[in-house]
This record gives C-alpha cells, structure tokens and sequence, in this order.
C-alpha cells in the first residue's frame, strides 16, 4: 500500500506542477505583507500644526518664508522639549486683525509669548506632505492620535479570532475552498477599505480582513506543504515566507509610488483577486482527499502531478492510502498543555516567545515609520534584512539546533534595541544600521518559534499547542500599537528599552527549553515529559523521514489533523 509521501517520491516531488504552484501561492504570501505592515504607509504622521484662520493671509501680505511664518505663528516645544503644543495647540489670537505688524505680530499682545493664552485646533490641521494617509484625512492626531493604534489592532484582533475559524473551514472544507473564500473576502475587504467614506467603516473592513487573511496564508502553506515531497518541503516553506519578505519590498516600492492612501490601498488590494484563479490551476490537497475517504479524486490529482512532471504514475496508485497513526486515541483538552511540570514549563515560555516575537518584530517597523529620517528608504533598507534571515536559519537548524540560535537571536534583537537609545539624532545612519541588524534577529526569532512549538509537544495536541501559543502572537500585535505610540509620548526611546528587556527575558527563558535536534517527534504526553536530546538510530532514519521532518510537524499543527505520521 503506498502513502502520499511514497507516491510523491515517485511522481515528482519538486517537479513542474509543484514549481507552478509554488510560484502561484507566492502571490498571496506576497500580498500579506501591505496586510500586516501596511500602517506604516496607510498611517504615517507627518509633521503638523494647527490650522488658524488670517495667517496665510497675513504671511502673504508680509512676504514670510515658511521658515518665518512657523516662527513668528506657532507655539514653540513645551517645557520638556515635547512638541505636542507645537503640533496640537494655537495661540488665541485674531489673525485678521490689521494691527498685527509683520516683523513680530505677536509682540504688541504679550510682553512674552509664553503669556499668551492657547487653544485647541479649533480649524483643524495644516499637514507638511505632499500625499496623504487616513491621519490627514480624519485627522487622527492630538487628541485622537489613539486612533491610529486601534486601526492596527484590528487586523491583529481580526487575525486573533479568525485563526481558529478558518483552521476549522480548511479541515471540514478543504484547503483549496478555505484559501479561495478567504483570500476573496480579504481582497474585497481591501478595496471597501479605500474607498471608505469616515473613520468607523475603515475599522470595519479592517477588522474584517483580518479575519480572514492570516487564515488565507496559512490555507497557501498548508496546501503547498501537502503537494511538495518531504525532501523539499522545509525549504519549500521558508521560500514561501521568502515571499512575504518579496511583498515588503514591493510595499515600499508601491507607497513611494503611490502617496496617496487610497491609491495605496487598492494597488495592494486588487492583485489579490488574480488568486481566483486558483480554482483551475492548483489541485486539492491528496492528503485531506484521502482522510475524507475520497481516494478517487486524491489518485487523480497524484495522476496528474506525474503527467505534469513527466513521470509515470505508480503502479500501485490505486492503493494509496495515508500513513498509520500509532499515537494516543484521547481527545485532547486545553488542560493536557499545563498536566505535566515540563508540558506546563514548555507552554509558559511558548506563550511568552510568541508573545514578545510579535511584539518585536511590529514594534521594530512601527518605530522605525515614527522616527524616519526617509520613511521610504529605511523601510526598504529594513525589508531587506529578512532575505539573509531565511539563508541563516536554513543554515543553524540542522548544523546547530533550535536551542541556542533562538536564544541567540533574541539577545541579538535585545541588543540592538538598548543600542538604538544611546545612538545620538545626528548619526541616523547608524540607528537604522543598528535596527536592521534587531530586524532581522527578530525575524530569525519569529519563524524559528513555529518550529520549536510543533516539536515540544506530543502528537495528540501539537495542534492544539500550537493554536493556543500562537494566539498570544495576535494578542502581542493588538498591544504594540499602543506600546509604541503611547510610550514615545512620554519618551521617544522607551518602546526600545521596553522591546530590550522583552528580549533580554525571552533569550534567557529559551535555554530553558530542550534542543529537539535529532530528537523523534514526542507521540505521547510522557514522550514530551521525557524529552531530551538524543540522535536517531541510523537503521531508523528511513522509517522516520516523515515523522522527523520538522516543516511537517509544523505544518500538520496548521492542519489541526495528524494523519501525516
């Protein structure tokens, strides 16, 4: 009786058809990238002041320069060196009147201007930029800069909720249904988001893609693992996470382009409708086919795949079959994560890598787009770290571990954040060197992670561990928002002491887990409790191909089955 990995073996297992669809499902990895990111772009905050009737009138008749008008019209830095009287308050003066002189207009009303009283924006906003974001178009700022972090939280809140709901349509109703319903939901939510008409329907669509677009992408990753042979599935999988580090740069790219938000948002929306194309040209997944006991249609889409790669299909085709499981036949519950002193140990310290991950990783570009010298090129400077990202951990996994890489390279985003304290305004060359350097630690991090939670826990509730430590991932990207903007209020570098120590705990807390390199799979609760470094028998390592590939493990956490062992 032949298995699904068998079979691919024989009819290719990184052939033509596997390379199409490869190619075809980096389009919605690409695409998740404006999703997850998009607000550094769509909610840039470029500097303002208030709007006060009279002084463009009065700056023409005087012939002031810019630089002359913001002097002799605005209210200087507060008391601390904030410039939230500069940006957020005006001087209550009648502009119109005639008795304003051009050398100091203000000078016959106060014998000090900081006697002068100050009002709020009644008039609204003057914005120095030449585009446009949904901050100068609602005028989130001030008193309602607040906003902004809420418009990023509910993609993550939407990503939060939505996770479980679209695992449940990708197992009951398959992955390719699951990745067209979500990836067209998200794609529509999309454009309603550009052309919505006030500030509460642009939370709405965005709330509502999110729901759906993580859940999207992971329909993509979980199809392409199921088609792609078990010799290139894990660098199959990190070259379609290559492919979202595709879609930042093209972000930036796009934006510098098109600096208006709304154009922005559809440029980035549109695209996403080609992957209805789907429909014809990727399969279903062989492996789901077969555990919904239809064999039928999973030997014709093996038949096609050899016809596609040129190969012939196997003779015993008609008997394929998923493997045998040989794992605990109990259901599992959100207690069995805390039974044991290790599984409670190891879900903990999860929960917290993921947490702080998230945190990291958004926080990094979030700060970056608030302190810019030139917003475009540090993005794009910023993106680019993540390409060596993927060839380093292709590298450390099998050579090195899990272990110290993971804690590595949280100490190494740690320390980049508590250097970029200390590195003066004049040299911003070096704070953006500095950052790249924590961007791609943290980027390291994050994928890494995903792996080390498949491999701690035991068959029965891999994917139950993994929905459950991953969500605090989404809780952390609810919060960044406000850590970032809310905590630069009070001092511009404390969101990076905040993300230092965040690492500094989460480097510390990782060489508490077991190294799963070399390690079998734990099937069972005493399996993961007894967990420790050990290598495989040699005479073993064939048998185990499919069980020790540490992309599968992850991927059958994604699928909520665990038919692939």
């Amino acid at each position: 009786m032949s298995t699904v990995d068998d079979a691919l073996e024989q009819v290719g297992e990184f052939g033509w058809f596997q390379k199409q669809a490869f190619l075809a499902l980096c389009l919605l990895s690409a695409a998740f990238a404006p999703i997850y990111v998009g607000i550094v772009f769509l909610g840039f905050t470029p500097d303002h002041r208030c709007l006060s009737p009279g002084v463009a009138e009065l700056s023409r008749r005087c012939g002031w320069s810019p630089a002359e008008e913001l002097n002799f019209t605005v209210p200087g830095p507060g008391p601390a060196g904030d410039a939230f009287p500069r940006h957020c308050r005006s001087y209550e003066v009648d502009w119109n009147q005639s008795a304003l002189g051009c050398v100091d207009p203000l000078a016959g009303l106060a014998t000090n201007r900081s006697h002068l009283p100050l009002g709020p924006c009644r008039h609204g906003w003057v914005y120095d930029t030449p585009g446009s974001s949904i901050v100068t178009e609602f005028n989130l700022v001030c008193e309602d800069s607040w906003k902004v972090d809420l418009f990023q939280s509910c993609v993550n809140l939407g990503f939060f909720l939505g996770s479980l709901g679209t695992g449940y349509i990708a197992d009951r109703f398959g992955r390719k249904l699951c990745l067209l319903a979500t990836a067209l939901v998200s794609s529509v939510s999309g454009i309603l988001m550009a052309v919505a008409p006030d500030y509460i329907s642009l939370l709405l669509f965005r709330l509502l893609q999110g729901l759906v677009s993580k859940g999207s992408w992971t329909a993509g990753f979980t199809l392409l693992t199921e088609v792609v042979g078990p010799g290139y599935r894990r660098t199959v999988a990190i070259l379609y996470q290559g492919a979202y580090t595709v879609g930042l740069v093209l972000l930036c790219g796009l934006a510098y382009a098109l600096p208006h938000w709304r154009e922005l948002q559809l440029a980035v929306s549109v695209p996403t409708l080609l992957c209805l194309f789907y429909h014809w040209c990727l399969p279903e997944s062989p492996r789901w086919l077969l555990l919904q006991k239809r064999s039928a249609q999973a030997i014709k889409i093996m038949d096609r795949i050899a016809q596609k790669n040129g190969r012939l299909p196997p003779a015993d085709l008609k008997m394929l079959s998923l493997e045998e499981e040989v794992t605990e036949t109990r259901s599992p519950s959100f207690a069995d994560l805390f039974r044991t002193p290790q599984l409670r140990k190891h879900t903990g310290i999860l929960m917290y890598l993921w947490f702080t991950s998230s945190v990291l990783y958004q926080g990094l570009i979030m700060h970056l787009g608030a302190t810019s010298g030139s917003l475009y090129l540090d993005f794009f400077y910023s993106a680019l770290v993540e390409f060596p990202a993927d060839v380093i951990i292709l590298v450390t996994i099998d050579r090195i571990g899990r272990l110290y890489p993971l804690a590595a390279f949280n100490l190494v985003a740690a320390t980049a954040c508590f250097a970029m304290i200390f590195i003066p305004h004049e040299l911003h060359w070096l704070s953006i060197v500095v950052a790249c350097v924590g961007r791609m630690g943290i980027t390291i991090v994050f994928q890494m992670v995903c792996l080390v939670n498949a491999e701690l826990y035991p068959t029965f509730i891999r994917n139950l561990g993994m929905t459950v430590c991953s969500s605090l991932c989404d809780l952390g990207g609810v919060l960044t928002p406000f850590l970032v903007f809310r905590l630069m209020e009070v001092w511009r570098s404390l969101p990076l002491a905040m993300f230092a120590v965040f690492g500094l705990v989460a480097g510390g807390v990782t060489l508490l887990l077991p190294d799963t390199k070399g390690v079998t799979l734990p099937e069972t609760i005493e399996d993961a409790e007894n967990l420790r470094r050990k290598a495989k028998p040699k005479d073993k390592i064939k048998l185990r191909t499919r069980t020790s590939e540490p992309w599968a493990s992850e991927r059958d956490a994604s699928l909520g089955t665990e038919e692939q062992r």
